[in-house]
């Protein structure tokens, strides 16, 4: 992996109390109007102080490294994910938190990935970005920039206050992996609905503390780098057909399936559709279920709809975000081939992700 590195202590002489490391993928916050070609384009990270001047008054370090190839969070891979890890594995014992700068269309999936891959994570790894860009007159990109960065720096007796992956975006600090995106035009545009905000950013930073994860002394990371790529989505809808779902449940090289249900976790009592998911559980498909709805949570079982689900094992996601169950499958799949084994690691916990 290639990158290239600035370099920012706005406290010299003076010793700083913290450091963070910033790494720039892309997206909108880092974009500036070019006059010359009327377009907006990434803008020099080495010029961050012309744009972002209120980073001359921290009094912690920083060091930016900027991807060689930004990408657009729409072209987001699990590749990144793992360079993304193994940059924060790499320079874990140098810094004492990290600011990852993302484009808002998939932060919420990356955010939920890293929260997997970094196991026994105890410093802030803190996800943030813009609805406009940061050259913009009227942007939140300095805002969200600035505020991640007090976050990511924030402790209290040598221990940092959010030891765990979030998304700091107008004014909230979210779990990353209970994060959504919700809008496209206005600055608000993640919310939580299944979990407490982490904190609020307001005249003061207000922390949630009971609904933060604890500092755990001694913990040490373990990048899990590998992640799954051969599974999908299936959102059910009225109407949808048996040769779309056959078609799906029948592809040879797919492995596992988060079923999009109505509701409580609820799905088509059809006998070709349960028939079809259950020769598909027999061969070894993992499927994951969890609601089209934004709040609440799956209860397989609770209505007859959902009963046939929990016999022919199906997992239940129980208030899991789909951002939150796909990049969970991904993780777990690449790190299990039994299958009693994948539908209980799923079915449980990892890392606040879900509340059974």
């Amino acid at each position: 992996m290639s990158y290239r590195t600035v370099h920012i202590n706005p406290v010299l002489p003076n010793t700083p109390r913290s450091s963070v490391l910033v790494i720039y993928t892309g997206g909108t916050l880092g974009m500036v109007y070019d006059r010359n070609n009327d377009q907006l384009v990434p803008f020099n990270f080495e010029q961050v102080l012309d744009h972002v001047p209120e980073i001359r008054r921290l009094d912690f370090e920083l060091t930016v490294i900027i991807l060689d190839h930004l990408i657009d969070s729409s072209n987001m891979q699990p590749a990144v994910w793992s360079q993304l890890g193994h940059i924060i594995r790499d320079n874990y014992d140098e810094y004492d938190s990290f600011v990852i700068l993302h484009g808002t269309d998939t932060m919420a999936y990356t955010a939920s990935a890293l929260s997997f891959m970094l196991e026994g994570l105890n410093k802030p790894v803190i996800l943030t970005g813009a609805q406009l860009p940061i050259g913009v007159a009227r942007t939140d990109a300095r805002e969200n920039f600035i505020t991640a960065l007090e976050i990511a720096a924030a402790q209290e007796n040598g221990q940092p206050l959010v030891p765990e992956v979030c998304i700091y975006f107008n004014s909230m600090l979210l779990r990353g992996n209970r994060a959504k995106k919700k809008e496209s035009v206005h600055f608000n545009a993640f919310h939580s609905e299944n979990y407490p905000h982490l904190a609020m950013a307001g005249v003061r930073i207000e922390y949630n503390t009971p609904f933060i994860t604890p500092y755990q002394p001694d913990v040490k990371l373990t990048l899990h780098h590998r992640m799954e790529a051969r599974v999908m989505v299936l959102p059910l809808f009225p109407g949808i057909s048996q040769p779309v779902v056959q078609a799906i449940l029948e592809l040879p090289t797919l492995r596992g399936i988060v079923l999009e249900s109505f509701g409580a976790g609820n799905a088509p009592t059809d006998a070709w559709f349960l028939d079809g998911l259950k020769r598909a559980v027999d061969r070894g498909m993992i499927i994951f279920n969890v609601s089209q709805c934004d709040g609440g949570r799956v209860t397989q079982g609770r209505y007859q709809t959902s009963k046939h689900l929990d016999q022919i094992g199906v997992v239940s996601g129980a208030d899991c975000t789909v951002e939150a169950a796909i990049t969970k499958l991904m993780f777990v799949l690449a790190q299990e081939s039994d299958s009693a084994t994948i539908r209980k690691r799923l079915a449980e916990p990892i890392c606040g992700e879900m509340s059974l």
